[in-house]
């Protein structure tokens, strides 16, 4: 099979080894505020040194290891095996797979953005409209296989936006993915909802989906609220990942091996923190760890300083820690569609899969993950299908030589109007309706001219004519009464 094969390091074992030792100076020396009481009855619980008074909590070398140990143990059950869940708009495998490059990997659009930029090329705030029709849109899209919230209706109340953005992902989409969750209520409704179409809590926890995670701030702190959502998930026996998003420059040290250090350090409290409220929790490690522009204070989502940084962060989840999964990819920092966003968005989709991760996203976002944009996605999953023909590679066996082909043409002769050639190009060649491969003469003369108008136009037409494999109305209307409920 003449497929891509290996996958590419940015750490050796003994800088592996640094890194973690690292880790656990910060958590046994310096520790972490965490801000929840019954957080720090488990952690004390569980071996840590905890000032109530102050909220500061250390955690011994010994106890982390253990949760370490633990989560490595875990992620090899067999009866977790094929396991699976969307995360942080990444796929995250609760089970065993093979380490290596995954070109069958996985792509989320999803991500929560402000403001959209719509397709008569204006920036606002995103609508409840913009929402269904993004969902609708990366439905239709081959090369996405999840789909979160692409974009966050600026006109619901902001305490109703999780509940009511996830019924329309469930009722737009037969690819939901990882959701926002900002309140143990959120997550009890949105879990409800899950019930409903999963069929019972055994059949959720054996498929999970529509999962929230929580996340630290940094430096080194995790507040209440993050907290009592980490905590609810865990209650529930349903999965859950503890992220970190650390800034070299501004949240973290200016060095990407110091950001690295510190974020697995506020990744690691997780796992403790896990398996001190149950032993058998559903547990793991997360963290997407950028650098700061120092021209503008902007956490840049992409760069190509940020791809070692992400590739080794993953390396160091799949290679040290035990936890394969994906991670944060096809990123730009442009604001608009052109040629920053395409190298940046293929790069950034291209590294993370080449050092090993399984699933990439978020897809379709522009201006470092604020705004969300139709045309962008589709351009999107463009890249998408390109990196993954260009991964897939080719059959090398006697079929595919085709040794007695060549011999009938011979010598001078042309392959055009022979069967083989029709029985096998659409196989073998990437044919796109987006990517120009004509001449001057021909380009010319085409009604819609470039990348981004084509995709604009594309956009336009599946909004319009796209419809999702649809629910059945007495599940529509139960998901809608529990939105409702939640209201009032």
């Amino acid at each position: 099979m003449g497929k891509a094969r290996g996958q590419i390091k940015f750490l050796s074992e003994n800088e592996m080894g640094m890194l973690h030792k690292g880790a656990l100076d910060i958590l046994e020396n310096v520790g972490m505020k965490i801000g929840h009481p019954e957080a720090l009855n488990h952690l004390k619980t569980a071996g840590c040194h905890v000032d109530a008074k102050t909220e500061i909590v250390k955690f011994p070398a010994a106890v982390v290891e253990n949760a370490i140990h633990k989560m490595r143990k875990d992620f090899q059950l067999s009866d977790r095996s094929g396991v699976k869940t969307p995360m942080r708009y990444s796929e995250m495998y609760l089970s065993t797979v093979p380490k290596g490059l995954h070109t069958n990997f996985t792509v989320n659009a999803g991500g929560f953005p402000a403001f959209v930029l719509d397709l008569d090329g204006k920036r606002r705030p995103a609508t409840l409209q913009d929402v269904k029709d993004s969902i609708r849109l990366a439905d239709a899209l081959e090369n996405i296989d999840l789909i979160g919230l692409p974009c966050s209706a600026q006109e619901i109340p902001h305490n109703m936006r999780p509940v009511v953005m996830t019924a329309e992902l469930i009722k737009n989409t037969s690819k939901p993915g990882g959701i926002e969750a900002w309140t143990r209520s959120d997550i009890q409704t949105i879990t409800e909802m899950a019930l409903l179409l999963r069929g019972s809590a055994e059949e959720l926890k054996k498929k999970p989906f529509l999962i929230g995670y929580g996340e630290t701030r940094s430096p080194l702190c995790c507040d209440y609220n993050m907290c009592e959502i980490f905590m609810e998930y865990v209650k529930m026996g349903l999965p859950q990942s503890f992220d970190t998003m650390p800034a070299a420059g501004t949240t973290a040290p200016a060095t990407s091996a110091g950001t690295l250090v510190m974020g697995l350090a506020e990744t690691l409290l997780g796992l403790v923190l896990g398996y001190a409220m149950d032993e058998n929790a559903w547990v793991s490690i997360d963290m997407n760890p950028s650098l700061t522009d120092m021209r503008t204070s902007i956490f840049l989502y992409a760069g190509a300083d940020r791809i070692p940084l992400m590739a080794a962060g993953n390396q160091m989840m799949r290679d040290y820690y035990g936890r394969p999964g994906g991670c944060h990819a096809g990123k730009t920092d442009a604001c608009y569609p052109g040629a920053q966003a395409g190298f940046e968005k293929a790069l950034t989709s291209l590294f993370p899969i080449l050092t090993g991760a399984t699933g990439i996203g978020t897809l379709g976002q522009l201006e470092g993950g604020l705004t969300f944009s139709f045309e962008q996605l589709v351009i999107d999953n463009e890249i998408i299908g390109y990196i993954k023909r260009a991964l897939k590679g080719f059959e090398v066996k006697e079929e595919t030589m085709a040794l007695d082909v060549i011999k009938e043409v011979g010598i001078g002769g042309n392959f055009l109007g022979h069967e083989h050639t029709a029985d096998n190009f659409r196989k073998e060649f990437y044919i796109s309706d987006l990517l120009e491969r004509m001449p001057w003469s021909a380009w010319e003369k085409q009604d819609i001219k470039g990348l981004e108008e084509k995709a604009r136009e594309k956009a336009r037409r599946l909004i319009r004519e796209h419809r999702p494999e649809p629910l059945d109305d007495y599940t529509v209307k139960e998901i809608d009464k529990i939105a409702a409920k939640f209201h009032r």
